[in-house]
């Protein structure tokens, strides 16, 4: 027994927030599922640390040199090996928890964030090809990317909607998936197979507005706002979920879609490094938590069950009086989808460069 294995008991999955092949290969990431991680999240920026890190990719590079294949065609299958392998390491977390968990997560292109087109088919090919029940594609909760996450949902894909910030974008990502399951259901078609999570980032949220409540000289609200959103996001998930509509389409075999709480690493080294692990352990969630943070948590955790219910009116009076130092939450959060969107991006584009110089 592990602090993660607590975590479950208290109604929360922890995921692993990164891959590498060297930890596919040495057997590092079966260590981590016995120590009760339950899944694992990608995304661009991970892979191009990962491919920039390791020269295990190197064989495999110099088959793609001579067979001068292009690097799109290179980037696809060196990820894909990655994700599949992985998969395979999580099978029996799937199988055994009743395709709760076990799930591996792999981003469609981050160029395709405001075209609902382009995301939908290429999650549609990403998933074909991988042809593996335990993947989800995760599409950026935008505009344009909340759209296709309704199609791909009626069209029987796992979704892991991220960049999510705030309130408003996960109430839209979770009636997408709503209305994904009723499109599927009014066609006929089984609701039993289909799984998604809903990704809140959680840590840049502080970050940014911590910077301009040290310009305004107010250290009360300092730290607060993340796990205040967050709070506020879990209220909504448990009313969205719990209402009569959901309730059909339970009675039908749908799975809830589960709020994952992303980017938990403490990035201001004032607060607790397991701050936004211990502060939102709720039933129902999943915590993707980078490296570093989960063995902090192993080694010092605390668990705390319903504790991102605690409090709940709190949470609301720190929105509030954000406000009142004229910090809009929502309006942070918008911008923070930007910036993320165009930091995965910038991975992306590296990552293609860098496969590029290898196979010219």
């Amino acid at each position: 027994m592990t602090k993660l294995h607590e975590l479950k008991k208290a109604g929360q999955s922890a995921w692993y927030d990164n891959i590498t092949r060297d930890l596919l290969l040495s057997g590092g990431l079966k260590k981590l599922i016995d120590s009760g991680i339950l899944g694992l999240t990608s995304n661009p920026t991970i892979f191009q640390k990962a491919f920039g890190s390791s020269p295990l990719y190197k064989n495999q590079l110099e088959e793609f040199k001579a067979k001068k294949a292009s690097t799109l065609e290179a980037y696809e299958k060196l990820v894909f090996k990655d994700i599949l392998d992985a998969a395979d390491c999580f099978e029996e977390v799937y199988k055994s928890s009743g395709k709760v968990d076990g799930y591996v997560s792999i981003e469609v292109s981050p160029h395709y964030a405001y075209d609902t087109r382009e995301t939908i088919e290429e999650a549609e090919k990403t998933f074909k090809t991988l042809a593996c029940p335990n993947i989800m594609i995760k599409v950026p909760a935008t505009k344009e990317g909340v759209i296709a996450i309704r199609e791909l949902i009626a069209s029987g894909i796992n979704i892991n909607a991220t960049l999510i910030f705030s309130l408003s974008h996960y109430e839209q990502t979770a009636n997408a998936y709503i209305e994904g399951l009723e499109k599927r259901a009014a066609q006929g078609q089984d609701l039993s197979n289909i799984h998604s999570v809903a990704s809140v980032f959680i840590s840049r949220v502080d970050s940014d507005i911590d910077k301009v409540l040290d310009a305004k000289g107010n250290k009360v609200l300092r730290g607060l706002a993340a796990v205040a959103n967050a709070k506020m996001i879990y209220k909504k998930y448990k009313e969205i979920f719990h209402c009569e509509r959901f309730k059909k389409l339970q009675k039908k075999g749908a799975n809830i879609q589960r709020p994952l709480w992303a980017s938990t690493s403490s990035k201001d080294p004032a607060y607790s490094k397991v701050k936004y692990v211990e502060e939102l352990i709720g039933q129902n969630t999943v915590n993707t938590m980078p490296g570093k943070t989960m063995e902090t948590f192993v080694q010092s955790g605390k668990v705390k069950k319903d504790a991102v219910e605690e409090d709940l009116e709190g949470a609301k009076n720190i929105i509030d009086n954000l406000k009142k130092e004229g910090i809009y939450v929502d309006d942070v959060c918008e911008k923070l989808q930007k910036v993320g969107v165009q930091k995965f991006i910038e991975s992306f584009d590296s990552l293609l460069d860098s496969i590029s110089k290898s196979i010219l």
